[in-house]
């Protein structure tokens, strides 16, 4: 089990601190949804949080195997519903793999992003679009 405190600093903006580290994060509404946008939103939070875990768990299932991600880059978007109630409709990822990802691995790798801990948190209604690119 992990901690975390959220204190409302008013204005819609809130600020959280990841207790065993004491490193805070700052969360705005966005601009569309009465806040001023200048941070992450809770929603941002989700969708990035998505692509960090993909990244991570790809990153702990390969850790032995001497594949290195390093450099690997990961572009996310999140689509808003149109219609009520307001939630994340669509979360599109597109992963950049560094070189030297073996062809034998890959499917692999691109497993993780539908099965990590965050991708079976997720709600089924949120549709899920990952592309992946190898530079080679």
């Amino acid at each position: 089990m992990v901690s975390y405190h959220i204190v409302y600093q008013g204005g819609l903006r809130c600020e959280a601190t990841h207790d065993p580290s004491q490193v805070k994060i700052v969360s705005d509404a966005p601009v569309d949804n009465h806040g001023r946008g200048e941070s992450f939103s809770p929603t941002d939070l989700v969708t990035v949080g998505y692509g960090l875990c993909i990244i991570t768990t790809m990153g702990i299932a390969v850790q032995n195997e001497n594949i290195l991600l390093d450099g690997t880059r990961l572009y996310v978007e999140k689509h808003m519903s149109t219609d009520p109630p307001r939630r994340i409709a669509k979360t599109v990822v597109r992963i950049d793999f560094a070189p030297g990802v073996p062809r034998e691995r890959r499917q692999y790798l691109e497993r993780i992003a539908y099965t990590c801990p965050v991708a079976k948190s997720l709600h089924p209604d949120v549709a899920i679009e990952v592309k992946f690119t190898y530079p080679d």
